[in-house]
């Protein structure tokens, strides 16, 4: 596959993935969406079903990585770096692309949400409980969930733990499949498994840090809350957001460091 391949593949098919996991996070978040409640299985399958459609659609092109973590876990194993650059670029923008056409899906009920009188008090009262205004603008927003994760109890260590062993569960799972006949990535069977394995984490893993297991995911959506013109979103959490970047990387690089001892 060439490189124009990889890095238009990578782009359609990530933004596919932030469009609709992010899309079913808005559904169930926003106030005015007919999803609202719909709780956490919804989510945690929503995310399974966009991890499916978005390899089916850029696997031909570029194998499907849609993941930094998986990216760089290919490469270990592989031993081939030639083109990690051109992956991570086409994930880093199509994330962005996807989270812009969330809220261009969802515009009206982010409106609606982030004018709503009970939101603006609650986000006033954080405020106040704010020490400074440096900590408020580094404090989670109110949609910053729909763009980006963060966690429950905030403890970086713990943190960092919960995104390591999610994302090596994840590199592990596609290593061990073989998922494509070239070893570069997911195959059409491997989109509908690594779907299953996507909303098993979730389910089992996602409850501490709302399992982001992906760099681009996490990043290039929390880049986009911080630009779009949101009323009263507050802020971006850039305090966190190593956390969700350099965990996934880590738990790649254990994945395929047991991967070439044990398997290969």
């Amino acid at each position: 596959m060439s490189s124009s391949d990889i890095f238009i593949g990578e782009t359609i098919g990530t933004a596919i993935l932030i469009l609709l996991g992010g899309g079913v996070v808005a559904a169930v978040v926003l106030k005015a969406s007919k999803a609202r409640n719909a709780g956490w299985l919804a989510i945690t399958f929503g995310w399974g079903f966009a991890v499916m459609t978005a390899v089916y659609i850029s696997a031909p092109l570029s194998g499907a990585h849609l993941n930094p973590a998986v990216t760089l876990g290919l490469a270990i194993a592989n031993d081939d770096w030639s083109n990690v650059w051109i992956y991570w670029g086409g994930q880093l923008l199509g994330a962005m692309i996807g989270a812009a056409l969330v809220w261009v899906a969802y515009y009206g009920q982010f409106q609606a949400h982030l004018t709503d009188r009970e939101i603006i008090d609650a986000v006033e009262a954080q405020s106040k409980q704010a020490k400074a205004v440096e900590a408020r603008e580094k404090g989670a927003g109110p949609v910053l969930g729909i763009f980006s994760t963060g966690p429950e109890v905030r403890n970086a260590a713990m943190n960092l733990a919960t995104e390591i062993i999610g994302t090596f569960v994840l590199v592990l799972a596609i290593l061990t499949q073989g998922l494509n006949d070239e070893g570069n990535g997911l195959g059409t069977l491997g989109g509908l498994l690594v779907a299953l394995v996507v909303v098993g984490i979730g389910l089992s893993l996602g409850g501490p840090t709302g399992y982001a297991i992906n760099p681009a995911r996490d990043l290039g959506p929390r880049i986009v809350h911080a630009l779009l013109p949101l009323p009263n979103k507050g802020g971006s959490d850039w305090g966190y957001a190593w956390v969700p970047v350099v965990g996934p990387l880590i738990g790649a690089a254990a994945a395929a460091g047991l991967y070439n001892v044990a398997f290969v």
